[in-house]
């Protein structure tokens, strides 16, 4: 049974409803909907409890075994001047984000030029790469012998913004930008005939419609920044840290983990009280989507800003990139593609494989976390999209929501050291399992693929979805021809986005993966780690080689997409 859009469309009349006690078969209907609701979301929560909260749990538990032992770090002002400094470099780097990328959204999901997919890959590629390595290519420039050795950054908090502006910019293009090319555009074309200038029509009507998905951009971008580890620990050096930083300096240099633990814990209450904070600004009435994708539209003189903002994202992001690029290209004696084939041979004390081998490591592991991603955070946007009426319904709907976020929050290092001792003993012995880094990449990208899907799912007008179950379309068929072909672009996005972060992830990676068989990302850091120009001119290609590949997964998937934007009239989906 296929629906078309007039026939789903609320307004229109429906069958009657058949014959039989009303209040009686509401009830049937919502303990069904509730019983599935519950369901849904039981397996990831099973998932999380036993991949997550059990390895943190013990982790934390271990370090903690003796009262109060390691509660003397709160005490010092090195412990408040690095809490001061998490929140405020987190946050400020969370605005900058947003800033700049609300106008590189608009751009590239409501206009329509040529390279308009590329863009968007390029804007991607920073995310998927080893913070250590950006980290590394904005020493170069900002170095005294360097391009912008100049402006005297090196070392100081603009060097670190800069930084996570590159490397985050991406996650509020994606997580907005979704939702915006699928927001009517009818209010503002009505508010703009009235006689509203084009920025009065973005405060009053745009901005409003897309403040959950805002919301969640700076939620997602404040998380990350909170949990920085590479970026901090290079361009911040002795004279800044963060508890990310600080957790691994009691963990592996004072070998202190009560104290480590107390940190944990302190970290986890930071990302619990941001979860809440961004709970409170998404309460607010989501906007109704379109049922399909806004067509884009030419570019005008009112987007010469956006355009703008967007040449300078492009060299923000780009910039380090090109480093990278250059950096790999040169040699003792010049130009030179030495480096590249090198990667497919031990050229070093500390590589026991080829960066070739380590690349299908990598491939094949985030391959896996994709999926294991997917399935864990589709059905739980699908649940945490409902709006349930009752008080308590809401405040279980809240806590899920936060539960599913937590993983971006809690240190890398307490995980990855939470699954050593942990996931030790049958039926839960994975330390020489080969899911053991995918089920870790897999923990970092489901709330990302969550965030992406969660906005369109909530703004699905409901009366679709009750218009389509009075044609005689079950729960299932609901969803299938409904929620999914309104999801189907969020979805491959958020595909190619969880391909791309389980790809490039270092922290918990590089606590858990074997030496014989490494990522590239943590292959990388060994290079880097060890003296020596051609350990370095080998690791800046390996890391080109990354982002290439990021580029060209990432340009695949928007070009299909795009391809596929072009919606013709008639069926939503078929039943």
């Amino acid at each position: 049974m296929t629906l078309t859009r007039a026939q789903l469309r609320p307004s229109d009349a429906v069958p009657a409803a058949p014959a039989g006690p009303p209040v009686t078969r509401a009830r049937a209907g919502r303990a069904v909907r509730t019983g599935g609701l519950v369901l849904l979301a039981a397996v990831p929560l099973l998932v999380l409890a036993v991949l997550f909260f059990y390895p943190v749990g013990t982790m934390i538990g271990r370090g903690l075994g003796d009262a109060g032992a390691g509660l003397d770090i709160l005490a010092r002002p090195r412990f408040r001047r690095i809490a001061l400094f998490t929140v405020g470099q987190a946050a400020a780097s969370a605005a900058l984000c947003v800033l700049l990328g609300l106008p590189v959204a608009h751009l590239v999901y409501r206009c329509r030029f040529p390279g308009r997919a590329a863009v968007r890959a390029l804007l991607t590629v920073p995310f998927v790469l080893p913070t250590v390595v950006v980290a590394l290519a904005f020493r170069t420039l900002l170095a005294q012998d360097g391009l912008l050795g100049s402006w005297r950054l090196d070392g100081s908090v603009a060097a670190v913004l800069a930084a996570h502006v590159c490397l985050n910019t991406a996650v509020v293009v994606r997580t907005v930008g979704v939702s915006w090319a699928r927001l009517d555009r009818r209010p503002g074309d009505a508010a703009r005939s009235l006689g509203a200038s084009p920025s009065r029509v973005f405060l009053t009507v745009t901005l409003p419609a897309l403040a959950p998905a805002v919301a969640a951009a700076f939620t997602l971008v404040f998380l990350f920044c909170a949990t920085s580890f590479g970026i901090v620990l290079i361009l911040g050096g002795a004279r800044y840290g963060t508890l990310e930083t600080e957790i691994y300096r009691q963990t592996e240099d004072l070998l202190d983990l009560p104290a480590a633990a107390v940190l944990s814990v302190v970290q986890i209450l930071l990302v619990a009280a941001v979860l809440g904070v961004a709970a409170l600004l998404r309460r607010r009435t989501e906007r109704t989507l379109t049922a399909a994708p806004a067509r884009p539209t030419g570019l005008r003189g009112r987007d010469l800003p956006a355009v703008l903002v967007t040449l300078v994202a492009l060299a923000v992001t780009v910039g380090p990139l090109v480093v990278l690029a250059v950096r790999s290209l040169r040699g003792p004696g010049g130009w030179t593609l030495a480096n590249y084939r090198a990667l497919g041979t031990l050229g070093s004390d500390v590589q026991l494989v080829p960066v070739t081998t380590a690349l299908g490591y990598s491939l094949r592991a985030a391959v896996v976390a994709t999926a294991v991603a997917l399935l864990l955070g589709v059905p739980l946007a699908v649940v945490l999209a409902r709006r349930p009426r009752g008080r308590w319904a809401r405040r279980w709907i809240g806590l899920l929501d936060g539960v599913a976020m937590l993983p971006l929050g809690v240190s890398a290092v307490t995980v990855g050291f939470g699954f050593l001792v942990a996931l030790d003993r049958p039926p839960l012995d994975l330390r020489s399992s080969a899911l053991l880094v995918p089920l870790a990449q897999a923990l970092v990208a489901t709330p990302l693929v969550v965030r992406m899907l969660l906005p369109v799912l909530r703004a699905v007008d409901d009366r679709l979805r009750q218009a389509a179950g009075l044609l005689g379309a079950g729960p299932l068929a609901v969803w299938w021809g409904v929620d999914l072909p309104l999801l189907a672009r969020p979805l491959a996005g958020a595909a190619a986005f969880a391909f791309a972060v389980s790809l490039g992830e270092f922290g918990a990676t590089s606590f858990l993966a074997r030496p014989q068989t490494p990522t590239v990302p943590v292959l990388i850091a060994r290079l880097i780690s060890r003296p020596g120009a051609q350990n370095t001119a080998t690791a800046l290609a390996a890391a080109t080689v990354l982002g290439l590949l990021c580029l060209a997964v990432v340009a695949a998937v928007d070009g299909l997409l795009d391809a596929r934007s072009t919606d013709r009239p008639g069926a939503v989906g078929g039943f």
